[in-house]
């Protein structure tokens, strides 16, 4: 997605200033967030690893979400993306770790998950995880998917 080059760039030399590196826990972009940051020549000296945690024993199994959390819950929840960020941060090198879980459609949405609906989690060390809640509406899954990315490049970009 070369529309989130720049962003990108801002997002890395922002790390490289900081001196941490930066991981991702992905559920509903599949690993496109690591994927954009990783287009970019040079990203290796920041970008720890990503989890592509797309079912739910994904999620517990590489990062450590409660099997309660998905049974009380689901995947798209706050608390969701607040242990998938924990995890990722603690499961890696980085400094600095975002989540998304979200239903970018076109089907799979209900009256309280509706198609669009994203959850992100910003862990850092030595801070409290951070969640934010998107709803993007029903603009289909290519738009829900780039403004995840968008959204998540810009919530690291800020923390650093």
């Amino acid at each position: 997605m070369a529309e989130f080059d720049s962003l990108a760039v801002e997002v890395l030399d922002a790390a490289r200033k900081a001196g941490v590196m930066v991981a991702t826990a992905e559920s509903c972009t599949g690993g496109l967030i690591a994927g954009q940051l990783t287009e970019i020549a040079g990203s290796s000296d920041v970008v720890d690893r990503g989890f592509v945690t797309y079912t739910n024993a994904a999620k517990m199994e590489m990062l450590g979400v409660r099997a309660e959390t998905l049974k009380s819950v689901g995947a798209v929840a706050e608390q969701t993306a607040r242990e998938m960020a924990a995890g990722a941060l603690a499961r890696s090198r980085a400094g600095i770790a975002v989540s998304v879980t979200g239903v970018a459609g076109p089907g799979g949405g209900s009256a309280d998950k509706p198609v669009g609906l994203v959850w992100f989690g910003l862990a850092k060390s030595g801070a409290d995880v951070l969640t934010l809640e998107k709803r993007f509406g029903d603009i289909g899954r290519d738009r829900v998917r780039a403004a995840t990315i968008k959204t998540a490049l810009t919530l690291i970009l800020e923390n650093l």
